[in-house]
């Protein structure tokens, strides 16, 4: 039982660390959801009184072990990323074309221990 205890504060640990890059527990912290808000906000496109289309199809490039990490946590990001995306959209009064994506991919090549944010406006794909 002892085992099983250590264990469970172990990962909780591990988790809180891999978690805390991504929201905003703490001061500080939360950057790649402040990135997504802003990438909102900057790329939002007025189309006519009252309704402004932001982006919906974001790709998240981190740095390689910050991927793997969160690769291999048993908690998936993006969900819980897109929810922190709408809820911005939802309180500023955006609109989206499409279904709302974040793509967590790993950067390519040697990069600091930084993160890029793309974004663009996707449309909904019509069924045939």
């Amino acid at each position: 039982m002892r085992l099983l205890r250590t264990s469970e504060r172990a990962m909780e640990r591990w988790a809180t660390h891999a978690w805390g890059r991504l929201l905003p527990a703490k001061p500080g912290r939360g950057e790649v959801v402040d990135r997504l808000k802003r990438q909102c906000d900057d790329k939002a496109l007025l189309l006519g009184r009252q309704h402004i289309v932001a982006p919906n199809a974001f790709v998240v490039e981190l740095p390689p072990a910050i991927h793997r990490q969160l690769a291999e946590s048993p908690l998936p990001g993006a969900p819980v990323l897109v929810h922190q995306v709408c809820r911005h959209a939802t309180e500023q009064g955006y609109t989206f074309a499409g279904p709302a994506t974040i793509d967590l991919r790993p950067a390519p090549g040697d990069t600091p221990a930084r993160f890029l944010v793309h974004s663009r406006i996707s449309p909904a794909r019509s069924r045939p």
